[in-house]
């Protein structure tokens, strides 16, 4: 069999077996995009949305469970000062890793986040009430894939 490959190659002219080749390399080209980086890339983009579908569950879950323990008879706390820490780090706990918190004294911050999704974003600042932190002003604008752009103002209950 591999003779006669061989005779073949050979009987060929030098310009179709450049051709041929050039042929065999597009081939291989595109059977390895077919074959290992599109399933690649499927599987990236359904591990980001799983990902992204478990952060807005967790945030979900601990919006919840705070739910549940003031309701169950805990006094509603204050928030201690200042409240820029605890707003980027309850955040961050949230999924929330792009917001950007500026302080505007010590009972005062400005939020922003990009990007968030609706469920988990809300039931998070019911999270930030029941740790005294008081939502003042909130504009959310519609994004792209369903998620939010988040701009509040925020300050610490018992404050003015």
């Amino acid at each position: 069999m591999s003779g006669g490959l061989a005779r073949w190659w050979r009987e060929r002219s030098a310009r179709e077996q450049v051709l041929l080749a050039v042929m065999g390399a597009l081939l291989a080209l595109v059977l390895a995009w077919l074959l290992i980086a599109r399933p690649l890339a499927a599987l990236i983009a359904s591990a980001e949305a799983r990902e992204a579908a478990a952060a807005e569950a967790l945030g979900a879950a601990r919006a919840r469970a705070d739910r549940a323990a003031l309701a169950g008879g805990a006094a509603v706390a204050s928030a201690p000062l200042p409240i820029d820490s605890l707003i980027a780090r309850t955040a961050t706990d949230a999924g929330f890793s792009t917001a950007r918190v500026t302080a505007r004294g010590p009972a005062r911050a400005h939020l922003t986040i990009e990007a968030a999704r609706p469920q988990a974003l809300f039931a998070w600042l019911a999270d930030l009430q029941a740790r005294g932190i008081v939502v003042e002003a909130l504009r959310a604008e519609a994004g792209a894939d369903r998620t939010v752009r988040v701009e509040a103002e925020l300050r610490a209950r018992g404050s003015r």
